[in-house]
């Protein structure tokens, strides 16, 4: 995972513009929100990223925790919610001294394909302490074995389409083969799970889950799993 925590602490480009980047977070938050169901919700999202509309989810729950890795991520979130006395920004590690049965909802949304086999079995046995016995973890964007870089590009010319930034998109397709990004998934790979995977790894660690019928973000061919403590 260290190769990928320095790529996303880096001044990298795998949003093809600003409009990318913003309406990319937006359409996560919107997503999110639908699983925000009080006002007293006690939300932790794990390796939220830049997370640009945190804020419409703290507005709608009680507590927020953003986590990342990079540090360079943190610093940013630091900066831009400062103002926000409902939203925390930790360190992956500092969630070992969490309380048990501490949170409501995790999020844990395309982060699953950077992580090892093990790392994400330790993490689903993280979570399921940390959550409340009526809690809910979604893990968002789970790619699947049988699908390919040509439909993640696919699903990004549609959103881009879709939010007016077509064009840049395809001059960052080009710029993407020659990034540090493209090195590491041909060199790393990227982690992938079918449903039946995916769900008995669920159920290792303490959960009873479906598989959503809608995945989290613009990638429709990615999985989107709802996860409850059995």
């Amino acid at each position: 995972m260290g190769d990928w925590v320095a790529f996303w602490n880096s001044d990298h480009s795998i949003y093809v513009n600003e409009r990318h980047r913003d309406v990319h977070y937006r359409r996560i938050a919107d997503d999110v929100l639908r699983y925000v169901v009080s006002a007293t919700t006690d939300v932790l999202d794990f390796g939220c990223g830049e997370a640009l509309y945190a804020d419409l989810i703290a507005a709608q729950a009680r507590h927020l925790v953003l986590v990342d890795a990079a540090p360079r991520v943190r610093a940013n979130l630091l900066a831009r919610f400062k103002d926000r006395a409902n939203i925390d920004v930790r360190a992956p590690e500092e969630l070992s001294a969490f309380a048990d049965r501490c949170v409501d909802l995790v999020v844990l949304h395309s982060v699953t394909q950077y992580l090892t086999s093990a790392q994400l079995s330790a993490l689903l046995v993280l979570f399921r302490r940390l959550l409340r016995p009526d809690g809910l973890l979604i893990v968002g964007d789970v790619i699947r074995p049988n699908v390919g870089a040509a439909t993640d590009i696919y699903a990004l010319l549609n959103f881009a389409a879709t939010h007016g930034f077509f064009g840049a998109a395809l001059v960052g397709l080009v710029r993407t083969v020659l990034s540090d990004y493209r090195r590491l998934r041909s060199t790393l790979g990227l982690t992938r799970y079918s449903q039946a995977d995916m769900s008995a790894r669920l159920d290792a660690a303490g959960f009873t889950s479906t598989r959503s019928k809608l995945n989290i973000g613009h990638n429709a061919a990615r999985m989107t799993f709802l996860a409850r403590p059995a």
